[in-house]
């Protein structure tokens, strides 16, 4: 029963992310792209305090895979990089962390782009 919890969990949590980002875009003036850039932001700064670790541990993939998630993935990989390079962890990170996500994003890109022809919005 414990396995059925931890998806329930996950589909609420990330459930949640999403209602939220659905009413800032209703509510607000707020592009689509700010309220992005803000759940990234909001995921490093959180990360970085140790607020999202908690969350992570509750919910597994419905706080991962939201962009917050990618936020905490990125402090997450600084936190670890400083420690052990020191200072040019700071730089380099987070590039090390998201690598490997970063690069099927742009490899499944590529292959969507070559696969369907994209149209223009009217």
């Amino acid at each position: 029963m414990g396995n059925i919890m931890d998806y329930v969990w996950a589909f609420v949590v990330g459930g949640l992310f999403c209602v939220i980002a659905q009413v800032l875009i209703d509510k607000t003036n707020l592009t689509p792209a700010r309220i992005l850039v803000s759940y990234v932001t909001a995921g490093v700064l959180l990360g970085a305090v140790g607020l999202y670790t908690p969350l992570v541990d509750f919910a597994g993939a419905g706080a991962t895979t939201p962009l917050t998630g990618f936020g905490y993935l990125i402090s997450k990989g600084i936190k670890e990089a400083v420690d052990k390079q020191g200072l040019l962890g700071a730089l380099t990170g987070g590039f090390t962390a998201a690598a490997g996500g970063i690069a099927a994003a742009l490899v499944f890109g590529y292959l969507a782009a070559l696969i369907f022809k994209g149209k223009p919005k009217k």
